[in-house]
């Protein structure tokens, strides 16, 4: 289950490529280089340095200068100006959504549960080929804002061929994935015996070997909802499958929602060596908190999501030696890791400093570093997956590369690395990314083959879809109570026109 440094060493002979071909090995030169150490646990800067890849893996870092010799066929690419970053690290997505996008721009999770969700009726109106281009162009999404890894609560799963064209796009995408399929209860006759088999089946697939970029997990919202019997053998299938991830969410509060991680470490599933994410976790007891620390247990918080949908993050800050960073639903939103990291940064800085204020004080410090909110964004994620070898630069880690141009006109002039990227940067200042040692994205611009194609495919996809939820007769969603248990209530609309209007 657990990925140790001794598998860093490894070639990739993933056969899915759909990319142009990569040379061997690759030395950037004179670049400045975010490099983690792991006895201190912080960021290195090097400038003027060189880094050297070979096959999947970082082989050599030269700091401050250009190796004299390197291995012969190897790509020389002159990084002078740029800030070379480790991959981004996702830790909660669901990316066959991405037909949804711009038409839930003022949606709510009530609302969303009912129109965008596993539930939603995307079970009848959306086919494999729409799944297909809908989960391709989310992984894509995600590559060219320099994320090289995403764990996927793959919910789109409608039936067995829903779930082939969804793993099919992932594996094709050559997104580094950790492929959550979810079980789930459906109204459409996908029975459970179903969803276990093609889990079973998806788990067996030879292009699931140990060095693929694609590796098979279980996402699973029913912990305390199912019977007992069901989690037991939900258990011995990721054991007896050797599956290697789990997620869930866990909401609590007023949204019910449990899975906590007191439950899961009371029925066994968390102390172990298998990684176990929690996402959003938005009212986390302490006795969860406390769960997560003595298993070292991850959450997954997505600030965008939980601000846009309206689950609420107000423990968020309480746990942040166990949290990493999500996109959840980017129809909603961008899948710009960077941008989730700067929110969550200024969310929490303004949490702690209205602490302050509340008590007639003037704030002195400033609560939190772009440093930490950088972590969040590389190291934490890979541990959150159990993975020491993502989300850093160091010799032996896997070569997932984020090449940032430092003389944009948003980021040029700066002199603190870190801060660059976490507050002036965007995805147009990314001008290379690598995932595995091979390139993905190079000059701007992704090197998907047929990408221009698959754009006008998911175009037609996405129009036909937003035309068909455009056209149906929502019932409200606010009637009786919420999972039986919550009344619904009213946020009080913002106002930016006079008279009545609202802007709805």
């Amino acid at each position: 289950m657990m990925y140790v440094l001794s598998e860093i060493l490894l070639a990739l002979t993933f056969t899915g490529c759909v990319y142009v071909a990569n040379a061997a090995s690759i030395l950037f030169t004179d670049a400045t280089i975010i490099q983690f150490n792991t006895n201190t646990s912080r960021t290195e800067v090097l400038h003027n340095s060189s880094l050297l890849v070979e096959n999947d893996h970082i082989s050599q870092i030269y700091n401050g200068t250009t190796p004299p010799s390197y291995p012969e066929g190897t790509e020389v690419v002159n990084g002078t100006g740029k800030i070379i970053s480790p991959g981004f690290i996702d830790t909660h997505h669901h990316l066959w959504q991405t037909a949804f996008k711009t038409i839930a721009s003022n949606t709510s999770l009530v609302e969303y549960i009912q129109r965008y969700s596993e539930f939603s009726p995307a079970i009848q109106h959306m086919s494999p080929e729409d799944k297909y281009l809908g989960q391709l162009m989310g992984c894509l999404e995600s590559l060219d804002a320099g994320t090289t890894t995403v764990l996927d609560h793959a919910h789109g799963n409608a039936d067995n061929a829903t779930a082939d064209a969804v793993f099919n796009a992932t594996m094709d995408s050559k997104l580094r994935s950790y492929h959550a399929f979810a079980l789930h209860q459906l109204p459409n006759g996908y029975t459970l015996e179903d969803q276990l088999y093609k889990l079973a089946e998806l788990a067996r697939d030879p292009r699931v070997a140990n060095r693929s970029l694609v590796k098979i997990g279980l996402a699973f919202d029913g912990f305390e909802t199912s019977d007992r019997s069901l989690v037991d053998r939900l258990w011995q299938i990721v054991h007896n499958e050797n599956l290697s991830i789990v997620t869930t969410h866990t909401l609590r509060g007023p949204w019910i929602t449990g899975n906590s991680p007191t439950f899961l470490d009371s029925i066994g599933w968390l102390n172990t060596s298998l990684p176990v994410v929690f996402s959003h976790a938005s009212y986390i007891a302490s006795s969860d908190m406390s769960v997560l620390r003595a298993t070292n247990q991850y959450l997954s918080t997505t600030p965008e999501s939980e601000m846009h949908f309206g689950h609420g993050h107000p423990y968020g800050h309480l746990i942040q030696d166990q949290a990493a960073l999500g996109i959840d639903s980017h129809f909603s939103y961008s899948s710009n890791m960077v941008l989730q990291a700067r929110i969550w940064l200024q969310s929490l800085r303004s949490h702690q400093y209205t602490e302050v204020l509340d008590r007639l004080e003037v704030p002195v410090n400033n609560p939190m570093s772009v440093e930490q909110a950088f972590y969040l964004l590389t190291r934490a994620g890979a541990l959150a997956l159990r993975r020491p070898d993502l989300g850093i630069i160091t010799p032996g880690a896997k070569a997932d590369l984020v090449v940032f141009d430092g003389e944009s006109t948003s980021m040029v002039g700066w002199a603190d690395a870190v801060a660059a990227i976490v507050l002036h940067s965007n995805v147009g200042d990314i001008a290379h990314v690598l995932v595995g040692g091979e390139w993905v994205k190079r000059d701007g611009r992704l090197l998907f083959d047929g990408y221009d194609g698959v754009k006008r495919r998911f175009a037609q996809s996405a129009r036909k879809i937003q035309r068909i939820w455009s056209e149906m007769d929502w019932p409200p969603v606010d009637e009786g109570l919420w999972l039986n248990a919550t009344e619904y209530g009213h946020a009080q609309d913002i106002d930016t026109f006079r008279g009545d209007q609202t802007g709805y």
